[in-house]
């Protein structure tokens, strides 16, 4: 039988709500997207690492596997919007002795999950990254790529130029009514009744233009304080890591842009000569066991594709189409499910 083609409306225009309307509409269903400004949340801020194995931690063993599922699907969805991924991997690294052992707890924790990095001593390092400063040691990451955010946002935008409205939407009875199904993809903002699932953690990202960028991502620690730089390929270099909850609006701070500078410089000395660009800070939306929100919610009709929290960029293909396939046919991935936070599941 052939598939019932469905209307729905996307609350939300970043990275995830735009790749959400993307994937419906490649497959054949009718979209609007809602957003009074496109593209301005957290995906402004986002580095772009595609980084499960970076950013693996302790007991989340089914979000690294999900985030490796959803880097495969990162290649089509590039190719599609017409950009670029950076695949030379990740640098890992300490600055000294101390921060080497935070690097090779994680590159322990990820020979137990079978896929252990390369070690590399510091004339390796330097061999690959002849700007590097002073480091003890490291890992080379090969599977961990990255992408620039903000041109996936842009391409996406100028795909789902007809659909996309520059309004606010909301969870009213018109907004529902209009629709088969309402996908709410609104970053750290949920809407009533959804507000209490997500917390704020803001995050500051400095750019710059740098003459000799890194030719990898390179991340770690210095001095127990961790920063990563992420290149991009005309220069610039996104330097970032701070993480803070809190009740107040997302401005940068000069603590956070102290710390950040601070960090950076000793891994990277010709950041000193790079010109100055932008500095940026944004909410990213956690959840209070650290895994999204992606699908059906009490509400008839009402999805949620939200709480990534530092994974937004990343997993962003894979929730496409957990929406989809949820739309279609029910499928689901229940870990996400945003029904084990309602009122007979309390957090």
């Amino acid at each position: 039988m052939p598939r019932a083609v469905l209307q729905v409306t996307v609350l939300g225009a970043g990275i995830i709500g735009l790749t959400c309307a993307d994937e419906l509409r490649r497959r054949g269903h009718r979209v609007r997207v809602l957003d009074p400004h496109p593209g301005a949340g957290a995906s402004y801020a986002a580095a772009g690492m595609l980084a499960p194995d970076a950013e693996s931690w302790h007991g989340e063993r089914e979000l690294f596997e999900l985030g490796r599922e959803s880097v495969a699907y990162w290649s089509a969805l590039a190719e599609r919007l017409g950009i670029g991924l950076h695949r030379r991997g990740t640098l890992l690294v300490g600055h000294d002795a101390a921060d080497l052992q935070a690097a090779t707890r994680q590159a322990d924790l990820l020979a137990h999950l079978g896929v252990p990095p390369r070690r590399l001593g510091r004339d390796a390092l330097r061999a690959l990254e002849p700007g590097l400063g002073r480091v003890a040691g490291g890992y080379l990451l090969t599977d961990d790529l990255s992408v620039d955010p903000r041109a996936a946002v842009a391409a996406l935008r100028s795909r789902l130029a007809d659909v996309l409205e520059p309004v606010a939407g909301d969870l009213g009875d018109a907004t529902r009514a209009e629709a088969d199904a309402v996908v709410v993809a609104t970053g750290a903002e949920l809407p009533v009744p959804f507000t209490h699932l997500v917390r704020r953690v803001r995050g500051e990202t400095v750019r710059v233009r740098c003459e000799d960028p890194p030719a990898h991502v390179v991340r770690g620690e210095v001095r127990g304080q961790p920063v990563y730089l992420v290149p991009r390929d005309d220069g610039e270099v996104v330097i970032g890591a701070t993480s803070e909850e809190h009740d107040a609006a997302a401005v940068a701070t000069l603590g956070g842009v102290a710390r950040l500078l601070d960090a950076a410089r000793p891994l990277w000395p010709g950041l000193d000569r790079a010109s100055w660009l932008q500095v940026v800070a944004r909410d990213r939306p956690g959840t209070h066991d650290n895994r999204p929100l992606v699908g059906p919610t009490h509400l008839p009709g009402v999805l949620l594709a939200a709480g990534h929290h530092r994974h937004g960029v990343l997993l962003a293909p894979l929730t496409a189409r957990v929406i989809a396939d949820h739309l279609e046919g029910g499928a689901l991935i229940d870990a996400w499910d945003p029904r084990r936070f309602d009122e007979r599941n309390p957090c």
